[in-house]
């Protein structure tokens, strides 16, 4: 079982407890940012967060349980295709808390709550495609490189005379400017 929550509830009760973080996170889903307090933001983040999860693995078992949280079937349905599709590359930290002062009346502080539906920063969508790319030319690479070693001894077998004939031209070429140096010596 559980432990529950440490002092005062956010209402009253369990129950409604529970019913305000599932209309808390239905308006949420729905609107994409929502004001209000710190302390509710506080309790919803979890819940939105888990939700959220819930909706990436999109199967059927998964969509509803959240139903049974929150009744509104349009807001599930946004939540399971718009939302989870928005965050499929992010593993975590869906939601952003951002305290904005506190309010008029009570003085009670205030914060908006937000989904974070921005791609995940660039710098790692580059290293995330770049290590596919690697990926992708190392498994092109392995069979050639099964094929390779057959293809290089003949590349082998015909370089040779090339090589053997550029090799003479050097020593040729270094001889005639040790000669042409050891004649400049001799002059002088």
């Amino acid at each position: 079982m559980p432990t529950p929550t440490k002092g005062p509830r956010l209402g009253g009760g369990p129950a409604h407890e529970r019913l305000m973080l599932a209309n808390l996170a239905a308006a949420l889903f729905e609107h994409k940012r929502i004001t209000t307090t710190v302390t509710k933001a506080k309790r919803l983040k979890p819940y939105a967060e888990r939700l959220v999860t819930f909706a990436k693995r999109g199967d059927l078992a998964s969509r509803r349980r959240v139903l049974g949280l929150i009744s509104n079937k349009g807001v599930v349905h946004e939540l399971f295709t718009d939302i989870a599709q928005a965050v499929e590359n992010r593993d975590g930290g869906y939601t952003r808390i951002t305290k904005i002062g506190n309010r008029k009346g009570d003085n009670a502080p205030m914060a908006v709550i937000e989904l974070v539906l921005e791609p995940v920063s660039a710098k790692q969508a580059v290293v995330a495609e770049a290590t596919a790319a690697a990926k992708r030319d190392a498994d092109k690479a392995a069979p050639a490189a099964e094929e390779a070693p057959a293809e290089t001894e003949v590349a082998e077998t015909e370089a040779a005379p090339e090589a053997e004939a550029a090799a003479t031209e050097e020593a040729a070429a270094s001889e005639d400017v040790a000669e042409a140096a050891a004649e400049e010596k001799d002059a002088k």
